[in-house]
């Protein structure tokens, strides 16, 4: 049995998601105009076509993000958007709310989001029992985790390998609508975990100050690919809808060749769609927008993955200055060019910059050499030249063909078949005359056949009876080939496998007996789904109350403590801290606990509800009536 593995792409527009597509994924995710947790990254329903009918060409997928909680008001019309996209031909929904399983829901598969917070064997086994064909993995899982939820479940698993990190589990973050009034579950997170926070002790006492004390480094799995496989992985899903076209291209890229270096090694293995892009880049993320890299917690181990010096990016490491004069500097071996953006950290570890106006001889000249000195080590967060390579056309995706061309008395037939074993064939009436050199014939008609220019196919093989053709004008086998191909482009879309799936409500039993706001049930269909899987709800989404103060507003297993080598467990713990800690920006103060057992920690908020100091906006209101 050959088990197909997907790489999983960003699309924050059409334009990206088909740029993904030729660069390599084999579905991307794109949100619906309405309700999709990246609310700014929201498209029109014919830019959702046009993305649709260029992936499909390709038998790649096209899941559309509706994932967001929904008020009462909301959940028509977002079935409706729903239909709409399902007729367009979107290859499943990916979902947060519940309530929507209480609809009349077109049969399109369901992909559970991370927002449901789907981090248990418990949880995943109820979702799949429920109907979801998928479910996106909490990115806090191991690989040992992901592994016993595959050996005790058969629904498809989708986990997050590269991008941004949120600190807290997905779907049970609170702290943006808690002290801004925009909610991360209603797709409009303000993101106050990449503020500036001062962490303090029981007594008050200041330990750090002023940093970035709950801003992640980005996610980079790209060398454990065998691994994610092994556990059961098989969506490898990159992160990124509010990232640009040139991100998208090149991380891309990149999984792609991981990918397919795994596919070679394994024939057990293929790649879920069709079609081989042709780059005219080197891929390397380290190039593209990134704080630095981490594998998070996927190999069970605990790592210090904050960035508490800046929430930036600071891309590639360049080096080292070896040499400072007035007006410039040196580092070892180095491409550095005119127009490149290079930052550091000064000695404070503040995140600091320059552009490089000059290179000439090894001498770097920057636009200022305020905190450059010898020793400091140089990141370029802005690489003109490979810039430059992503505007352009940097990959070109074709579909191989073989073709079969035959001169029958007065007509010529081709015949092209496709890697996917789709055929279609072109006959035409000629007058034939022979010609004076076969074997140049023979070569010319090749060149013609096999020359597909601006399609989507490359011609892998060409067979040509009689070996030494007729002559036959440039016009007559052009045309030819060109009707055979988009005979091809017809039949392969509507051939392009796409599953129906009706959802069918049942009663298995929710794996919780009493739920609170971290189910975030706004509407009441949500509240009757867990009603009708033995679950009470005693409390709504924290969107709806008016009182946050005292409420966990970030669960996460980043721990603050082990990332300042405070941990009482750690090894490397230098003094006793006097609890509780605290972290405070410039207007709000939050208490942390920890859960050591699950290394587990806690937000919770403190002094009074932001909220009543200003009026509610309208949408604020309507998820509260």
């Amino acid at each position: 049995m050959v088990t197909s593995l997907e790489l999983l792409a960003p699309a924050g527009s059409a334009a990206i998601g088909i740029a993904a597509i030729d660069h390599g994924a084999d579905a991307v995710y794109i949100g619906a105009p309405k309700f999709s947790a990246r609310a700014a990254a929201g498209v029109s329903l014919s830019d959702i076509d046009r993305l649709i009918r260029h992936a499909h060409l390709y038998y790649a997928k096209v899941y559309v993000a509706l994932n967001t909680i929904l008020t009462d008001r909301e959940l028509a019309e977002a079935l409706d958007i729903i239909r709409e996209v399902y007729e367009l031909g979107a290859d499943a929904l990916i979902i947060q709310d519940v309530g929507l399983l209480e609809l009349a829901l077109p049969p399109i598969p369901l992909i559970a989001s991370t927002q449901m917070h789907n981090n248990t064997l418990e949880k995943i086994r109820f979702l799949e029992a429920v109907g979801f064909q998928r479910v996106i993995l909490a990115r806090e899982l191991s690989c040992d985790e992901i592994a016993d939820i595959r050996r005790n479940s058969r629904i498809e698993l989708e986990a997050f390998v590269h991008g941004a990190l949120c600190v807290s589990y997905s779907g049970q973050c609170y702290m943006s609508q808690a002290v801004t009034g925009r909610s991360g579950n209603r797709g409009i997170c303000a993101q106050p975990c990449r503020s500036r926070y001062t962490l303090m002790d029981g007594d008050g006492n200041i330990i750090r100050q002023n940093k970035f004390l709950l801003s992640l480094q980005d996610l980079n799995l790209m060398n454990f690919i065998p691994d994610l496989v092994a556990a059961g992985v098989t969506s490898f899903k990159i992160e990124g809808r509010y990232k640009g076209i040139d991100y998208v291209k090149n991380v891309t890229a990149a999984y792609r060749q991981a990918i397919d270096r795994f596919i070679s090694e394994h024939p057990g293995y293929r790649k879920s769609s069709s079609g081989k892009s042709a780059l005219t880049f080197s891929p390397d993320p380290e190039r593209t927008f990134n704080r630095g890299y981490t594998q998070y917690f996927l190999s069970g181990k605990r790592e210090k993955v904050a960035s508490l010096d800046t929430q930036k990016s600071i891309g590639q490491h360049v080096g080292e200055i070896t040499g400072v004069e007035n007006n410039y500097f040196k580092i070892a071996r180095h491409d550095l060019q005119n127009g490149d953006g290079l930052c550091f950290f000064t000695k404070k570890n503040d995140l600091a910059g320059f552009r490089v106006e000059r290179v000439d001889k090894g001498k770097i000249y920057p636009n200022s050499m305020k905190g450059l000195a010898i020793g400091t080590s140089l990141y370029r967060n802005y690489d003109l030249a490979f810039t430059r390579i992503l505007k352009k056309s940097s990959g070109d995706r074709r579909i191989a063909v073989e073709m079969d061309f035959r001169q029958e008395n007065n007509s010529i037939r081709l015949t092209v078949r496709d890697e996917d074993g789709n055929t279609a064939e072109a006959v035409k009436d000629v007058l034939l005359e022979p010609s004076r050199d076969p074997a140049q014939t023979g070569k010319q008609t090749e060149t013609h056949l096999m020359s597909t220019g601006n399609t989507p196919y490359r011609v892998v093989s060409l067979t040509i009876e009689p070996q030494g053709p007729s002559f036959l004008p440039a016009g007559t086998l052009n045309g030819i080939r060109r009707d055979v191909l988009e005979k091809l482009t017809i039949i392969r879309r509507e051939a392009c496998p796409r599953r129906s799936i009706p959802f069918i409500p049942n009663d298995v039993p929710y794996p919780e007996k009493k739920l609170d706001f971290h189910a975030n049930v706004v509407n009441a269909l949500a509240r009757r789904f867990y009603e009708r899987h033995g679950a009470v709800v005693t409390e709504p989404a924290l969107e709806t109350l008016s009182v946050t103060t005292g409420k966990t507003v970030m669960t996460t297993r980043y721990c603050i403590r082990y990332q300042l080598d405070l941990c009482p467990h750690g090894r490397n713990s230098g003094r006793s801290i006097r609890e509780p800690l605290r972290i405070r920006d410039g207007h709000h103060t939050y208490r942390l606990e920890f859960d050591c057992r699950q290394c587990r920690m806690f937000l919770i908020l403190e002094g009074k509800n932001s909220l009543k100091k200003r009026k509610l906006t309208r949408k604020e209101r309507e998820v509260r009536s």
